[in-house]
C-alpha cells in the first residue's frame, strides 16, 4: 500500500485527552481545506482511516472545483455516541485548534458531520485557520444552503443530460437524509414540482416530509425504491456491490461524501447504465463558498455564481463520454498536473 498524503498527525488534546487527527492530502494548488469531522468510531484507528479517505478526497473535490487549494481533513474519534457537554466539547474543539495551529498555516478546517459554524468561533481562539464562522463573527457563515444549491446545480445539468431538461418537475426523486444540506434539497426539489420521497434515520424529520408532500419510506428501504433519481444526503458507505444491482434508478446524484464503499462500484455503476455524479463534484458548493468570501475576497453573491458553475462542470464530465467517475478524476489529475 502506497501512502500519498503529504501528512498525518495525530495529536492527543491536552484538555480532552481524545485522538485529532488531521491528514494532509495535497497542498499542490494550495493551502488544504476540508471539515472538522466529531464522531464515534469503535477504534480510534478508524477515525484515522476515515480521515485519510476524506482528505484524498478533498483534494479531489477541489481540483475538479477548479479551486487554489489542496485537500485535508480533520477527525476527532469519540469514545462514545453520547452527546458531548458543553464543557467537554469546547475542550474538544480547542484541542483541534491547537493542532490545526500547529500546521502553520498549511490546512484550515471549517464544520464537517459533527461540527457546525458556531463551533469553528471556538476552533478559532486557537487558530486563524478556522472557516465557515457565523457572518457575525467574520466569517461566511453555515456552508449548508451554498452546499445545497451546488447539488441543485449539479442535479439540473445531469438531469438536462440524461432526461432532457434541467426541470425535475415531476420527476420521482428519492432524497435519503434531512440534515442540514437535504432539509434544503426536501424544500427545493418539491418547489420545483418534483415527486418526492424521503427518509433518515431520524424519525422526527417525518414532520419535514408532511411540510413539503413527500413520501416516507424507512431508512433501509430508500435506496431501492422505484424512480428516476437517488439523492444520497446522509452518510457514506451507501453503495455498494450488494445494493449496486438492486436499485431501481436512472440516476444518482447527492453530497453524502464517501458514497462508495470501492473504487470498483463506479464501474458497476457505469455497466448497469446508471448514471453517478461523484459525490465530491457534486458537493463542493459549500468550500466554493466559504473560501471564496473568507479567503479569495469575493462578494456572497459572486461566490454563489461561482457555486453554480458545478453545472457547467458536471456537463463538461458528462460530455466527456463514458464513466463520469473517470472523467471527474482524468479532471482532477489534469488540474494537479498544471499546478
Amino acid at each position: 500500500m502506497t501512502f500519498e498524503h503529504e501528512q498525518l498527525t495525530i495529536h492527543k488534546g491536552q484538555r480532552s485527552g481524545l485522538p485529532v487527527a488531521i491528514a494532509v492530502h495535497s497542498t499542490t494548488r494550495g493551502m488544504a481545506v476540508g471539515g472538522c469531522r466529531l464522531k464515534h468510531y469503535a477504534d480510534w484507528r478508524d477515525g484515522v482511516a476515515d480521515v485519510l479517505r476524506l482528505a484524498e478526497a478533498m483534494t479531489y473535490k477541489t481540483a475538479v472545483a477548479g479551486l487554489p487549494h489542496g485537500g485535508g481533513k480533520t477527525v476527532v474519534a469519540l469514545p462514545t455516541a453520547a452527546p458531548l457537554s458543553p464543557a467537554r466539547r469546547r475542550e474538544v474543539l480547542l484541542d483541534v485548534g491547537d493542532a490545526v495551529e500547529s500546521l502553520g498555516g498549511r490546512y484550515g478546517t471549517g464544520p464537517d458531520v459533527g461540527t457546525g459554524p458556531a463551533d469553528m468561533v471556538t476552533v478559532g481562539e486557537r487558530t486563524r485557520w478556522a472557516f465557515c464562522r457565523p457572518a457575525e463573527h467574520g466569517g461566511s457563515g453555515d456552508s449548508s444552503g451554498p452546499t445545497a444549491e451546488g447539488v441543485l446545480a449539479a442535479i439540473g445539468a445531469l438531469c438536462a443530460h440524461r432526461f432532457g431538461s434541467a426541470d425535475v418537475a415531476g420527476l420521482r426523486v428519492t432524497l435519503i437524509g434531512l440534515g442540514n444540506v437535504g432539509t434544503h434539497l426536501a424544500k427545493a426539489l418539491s418547489s420545483a414540482g418534483a415527486t418526492l420521497t424521503v427518509t433518515d434515520v431520524d424519525p422526527g424529520r417525518r414532520a419535514l416530509a408532511d411540510a413539503v408532500g413527500a413520501t416516507w419510506v424507512a431508512p433501509d428501504e430508500a435506496a431501492t425504491a422505484p424512480g428516476d433519481l437517488l439523492v444520497p444526503a446522509a452518510l457514506g458507505g451507501l453503495l455498494s456491490p450488494d445494493v449496486v444491482p438492486l436499485l431501481r434508478c436512472a440516476a444518482v446524484a447527492g453530497p453524502a461524501n464517501n458514497q462508495l464503499t470501492g473504487e470498483h462500484v463506479a464501474a458497476m455503476l457505469h455497466e448497469r447504465g446508471v448514471l453517478w455524479l461523484p459525490d465530491p463534484v457534486v458537493s463542493a458548493g459549500g468550500v466554493i463558498y466559504g473560501t471564496g468570501v473568507e479567503l479569495r475576497g469575493l462578494s456572497p453573491e459572486a461566490a454563489l455564481a461561482e457555486v453554480r458553475g458545478i453545472g457547467a462542470t458536471v456537463t463538461r464530465i458528462l460530455r466527456a463520454g463514458g464513466s463520469p467517475h473517470a472523467a471527474a478524476k482524468a479532471l482532477a489529475r489534469e488540474r494537479l498536473t498544471a499546478a
